[in-house]
C-alpha cells in the first residue's frame, strides 16, 4: 500500500501541489473544506469549523488509513491510538512538541514525532534583535521627546561590544547568535551536558555551570523540560547585571514570572523581551501587562507570512529521508522531551 499523507491544518494550494510534485510515491490528502479555518496565513489552530455528519464521518475515514500526518489532528488528537491505527509519523508544524506529545500521550514512541525546529529561528532572531534595539537605543525615550516635542542633548548605548548568553543552542539559539554576532555582540552558548559549539559562540558552557553575572544580554531558546521549568528564577535573576536584558523565545514556564515582574519593576533589569508567557492568554488584570520596561508580543513573533513554505520544505525533506530509509530531520525524544 502507498503512505498515505494526511495534512492536518492549512496549507496553500500551491505548497500542497508542491508537495505532491516532489513525493509521486504516496497519496498526498488535503481537504481544506474539513480543516479550521486559519485566521491568518500561518495559522496551523484556526476556527474549528461546523462540519456535516457526512464530512465529519470522511474526517474519521481519513484519519483511519492515514500512515503520515503533517501536523496533528485537530479533532481529537488525543484519541489517535483509537482514530489512526495506521498512522506512523507526524511532521509537526511546531518546533517545542514536548508538552503537547506528552498531554496527547506520545511517550512511548509508537509513533514518530519530528518537529518543526529551525524553521521560526530567523524570525524570532529577528524579534529579539528589535526588541534589544528597542531598549539598547532607547526607542521609548525618543517617542516620549517627539510627543512632548523635546530636543534635549544627550546619548544612548550601542550593543556593539556586548555579551551574551543563548541558553540552548539549538537551531533559533544558534540563529539568534548569528544576529547579534553581526552587531558586534560576543555570544556564548549554555547547553544540555557540554559539547562543543563552533561559530558564532565564543564558549559552551554546561547549563549548570553558567554564570549569569558575566551577562548583558541572557536569551532563552530552550525546550521547556522538566529541567528548564523555573529555570530563571528570583535567584539567577538577582545574579543578573544591574541593568541587563532578558529573552524568552522559548515557553513562558521556563521564568519565574513574578520574580521577572519584581526585577523589573525595582529597576535591576534594564528590560525584558518576551515572546510567551504563563498562562497563554495572558488574562486580563495580569500583573505582566503593567510591568515596566517590557515588550511582549503574544506569541506570535514566529508567524510569518514565509513559514508555512518552511515548514513545507521540511517536510519534502523528511518525507524524501522517510521514502528513501534516512534518518530524519529533527526527530521528537520522548525521554529528553524535546
Amino acid at each position: 500500500m502507498r503512505p498515505q499523507v494526511l495534512i492536518g491544518s492549512y496549507f496553500q494550494e500551491e505548497l500542497v501541489e508542491k508537495l505532491i510534485a516532489n513525493t509521486p510515491e504516496v497519496d498526498v490528502i488535503y481537504r481544506p473544506e474539513l480543516l479550521p479555518v486559519p485566521r491568518f496565513g500561518a495559522d496551523h489552530r484556526g476556527n474549528v469549523r461546523e462540519l456535516t455528519t457526512e464530512q465529519m464521518a470522511e474526517w474519521r475515514e481519513l484519519l483511519a488509513k492515514a500512515t503520515i500526518m503533517l501536523d496533528f489532528d485537530w479533532w481529537e488528537p488525543q484519541s489517535w491510538q483509537e482514530h489512526c491505527p495506521c498512522l506512523e509519523w507526524i511532521q509537526a508544524a511546531q518546533a517545542g512538541v514536548g508538552t503537547r506529545a506528552k498531554a496527547l500521550g506520545h511517550t512511548k514512541g509508537k509513533v514518530r514525532i519530528t518537529t518543526a525546529a529551525g524553521v521560526h529561528a530567523k524570525p524570532l532572531a529577528e524579534f529579539a534583535l528589535a526588541g534589544l534595539l528597542y531598549f539598547v537605543r532607547g526607542l521609548p525615550r525618543l517617542e516620549a521627546q517627539r510627543r512632548e516635542q523635546r530636543w534635549p542633548i544627550g546619548g544612548s548605548s550601542t550593543l556593539h561590544g556586548m555579551k551574551a548568553l543563548i541558553v540552548g543552542a539549538g537551531g533559533m539559539g544558534s540563529e539568534v547568535a548569528r544576529t547579534l554576532d553581526f552587531m558586534g555582540v560576543r555570544c556564548d552558548g549554555a547547553v544540555r551536558g557540554l559539547r562543543a559549539l563552533g561559530d558564532p559562540f565564543e564558549r559552551s558552557i554546561a547549563l549548570d555551570d553558567c554564570n549569569f553575572g558575566e551577562y548583558d544580554i541572557v536569551v532563552l531558546a530552550c525546550p521547556l523540560t522538566e529541567e528548564t521549568t523555573g529555570l530563571i528564577n528570583r535567584g539567577k535573576l538577582a545574579k543578573m547585571k544591574q541593568g541587563a536584558f532578558l529573552v524568552n523565545l522559548a515557553r513562558g514556564p521556563v521564568i519565574d514570572q513574578g520574580a521577572l515582574i519584581d526585577a523589573l519593576s525595582s529597576g535591576h533589569l534594564g528590560g525584558a523581551v518576551l515572546d510567551v508567557a504563563d498562562p497563554e492568554p495572558l488574562p486580563a488584570g495580569h500583573p505582566l501587562w503593567d510591568a515596566p520596561n517590557l515588550l511582549l508580543s503574544p506569541h506570535n513573533a514566529a508567524n510569518v507570512d514565509a513559514e508555512n513554505e518552511r515548514i513545507m520544505e521540511l517536510f519534502i525533506k523528511n518525507l524524501r529521508k522517510h521514502l528513501e530509509g534516512e534518518e530524519l530531520i529533527n526527530s521528537y525524544d520522548p525521554a529528553l522531551g524535546y
